[in-house]
């Protein structure tokens, strides 16, 4: 095992090519990120989870599964789960009955993705809705930093309950600025003390919680020049010394318009994460490249990229950022989708999602 393996990488089908084989069994590979083109049903999900685990048992099993419109198995009995939003406005007509359908919905999303074999989902989202994030939006619970914080932490209870461990996103706050920054980089111009008092209060009030963040790919020039999570000044100086948040940290997707523009350049996959790394991360994600003409060629551009920058002593490992990565796998093993189906909890849980 690598002393830290920080690349999260994908896969373009419903089964491992040689290529992805030979690519998750590299050292410095230390999780797989799946898409709705990875998914015909629970039989074939479950069978490449069991794939991937067959390269290597360590490497992170993630989904971006949040429910509403980010929710990527929908199909074969996977429970529709409502966008976040629906918490916040329960929340204004009783608001402990929506923390506790908001556990409910934590525990079915953590618990029918582990009954496939799926480790990890990047949620939940603790952004703020100021109505003018159209990324954003209605995958945000509340306008207000301590509804977001109580109802994330009622989800993360659930998903806890599953043996799932949660990521809150995207630090210090995605929700004020309207650029998505898939596309563009995004430019929020506020006060480091407006932003500590507002968006990024969560990250604080939940640092006893919270086992993974994501930062966003936005900039924040008034406290620094770079985009969160190229920047050690939020990661390091914000989260981790002044907000006190111990886990692990993901980069959001370095294929984004807003990771690729670092102290004013266009840069490459390869310095891109190395500057992530740098900063605090200790984990990166390339996503959607191994379905472009090229065939994944810049997936093996990344590895080969950050393998010579460990060599030129650019990057070093950290066994912190891998005991931080081995921490999110499930510590226990998850009942099979027939047993999860006429257990008590799940089903009790089903009630009470919205």
């Amino acid at each position: 095992m690598s002393e830290h393996a920080p690349l999260v990488l994908d896969i373009a089908g419903l089964e491992l090519t040689k290529a992805d084989r030979r690519r998750l069994r590299h050292p410095l590979v230390g999780g797989l990120i799946l898409f709705a083109r990875n998914w015909r049903d629970r039989a074939q999900l479950g069978q490449l989870c069991a794939d991937i685990k067959s390269v290597r048992n360590d490497l992170i099993i993630c989904v971006d599964h949040e429910g509403g419109r980010v929710q990527r198995f929908r199909t074969d009995g996977f429970t529709h789960l409502p966008e976040m939003r629906v918490f916040g406005e329960l929340w204004m007509n009783d608001a402990l009955r929506a923390t506790n359908c908001a556990t409910a919905a934590g525990y079915v999303l953590g618990a029918e993705l582990r009954a496939c074999g799926v480790d990890f989902s990047f949620t939940p989202v603790l952004d703020l809705d100021w109505g003018a994030s159209g990324v954003i939006g209605d995958r945000a619970f509340h306008r207000d930093p301590r509804v977001v914080s109580l109802l994330a932490k009622s989800l993360m209870h659930g998903l806890l309950h599953a043996g799932m461990a949660n990521c809150g996103k995207h630090f210090p706050g995605h929700g004020f600025v309207k650029a998505d920054s898939h596309h563009e980089i995004p430019i929020d111009p506020r006060s480091l003390k407006a932003i500590l008092a507002d968006d990024a209060a969560p990250y604080e009030w939940l640092n006893t919680s919270l086992t993974a963040v994501m930062p966003a790919h936005v900039i924040y020039p008034r406290v620094d020049t770079r985009p969160a999570g190229f920047s050690s000044r939020w990661l390091g100086e914000i989260l981790r010394e002044r907000l006190g948040f111990r886990g692990a940290v993901f980069s959001d997707d370095l294929s984004m318009a807003g990771a690729r523009l670092i102290d004013g350049r266009e840069v490459g996959y390869a310095e891109a994460a190395v500057a992530a790394l740098t900063a605090g991360c200790d984990m990166v994600l390339l996503c959607n490249q191994s379905i472009n003409s090229e065939g994944g060629a810049a997936i093996d551009g990344l590895i080969d990229g950050l393998t010579e920058a460990v060599l030129k002593d650019r990057w070093q490992p950290s066994p912190a950022g891998e005991q931080r990565r081995l921490a999110l796998l499930p510590a226990t093993p998850a009942p099979s989708w027939s047993a999860l189906m006429s257990e008590p909890r799940y089903m009790q849980a089903l009630d009470l999602v919205p």
